[in-house]
């Protein structure tokens, strides 16, 4: 049984290492949504020095009913620094991204989530939650929401740090 689920990841293009269910291959692109009604609550990273990329498994949990949803542009150019917030009252259910190799870095994109009886206070930055070459997990704290994203990169380590930002469920 277990080796019909390997060959189902392997055709839908997802490998599977330990609890991660890595959601792009190195070098590919990454495009990941939460389902309706819930919001990104664990974010794990695996670099590699070989391709200089990450790849990455990302989780949700239910969240407030959202009322509208968009994709931001992107938000950084290759081997800039970025810190993007979504609005007030926006919560992050989605991550895209894509690779390229001349420059061996990302280009972000976010899909932010209006939800209704929500207000964007108590906020905070984590500090960076990786170093450069660095696997990590981290997970939105409990009845907190994923608002923001920050991160740079490194030429000389062709990887970037990155911290986030969380705002309390209250209003």
């Amino acid at each position: 049984m277990n080796n019909i689920y390997f060959v189902v990841f392997l055709i839908a293009g997802i490998q599977v290492t330990g609890n991660e269910a890595w959601k792009n291959s190195y070098d590919a692109p990454l495009n990941f949504k939460c389902p309706t009604g819930h919001s990104i609550s664990e974010i794990t990273s695996q670099h590699h020095n070989g391709y200089e990329d990450r790849r990455w498994d990302l989780r949700c949990k239910r969240s407030p009913p959202s009322t509208s949803c968009f994709w931001t542009g992107y938000v950084n150019g290759f081997d800039h620094p970025f810190h993007y917030s979504c609005p007030d009252n926006y919560i992050i259910s989605g991550m895209s991204s894509y690779h390229q190799n001349r420059q061996e870095d990302r280009r972000w994109k976010f899909y932010c989530c209006r939800v209704n009886n929500y207000c964007s206070h108590y906020c905070y930055w984590t500090p960076y939650v990786n170093t450069f070459d660095e696997r990590f997990t981290w997970h939105v704290p409990h009845n907190h929401n994923l608002v923001g994203v920050g991160s740079y990169h490194n030429n000389r380590a062709e990887d970037r740090r990155w911290r986030f930002r969380y705002c309390a469920r209250t209003c």
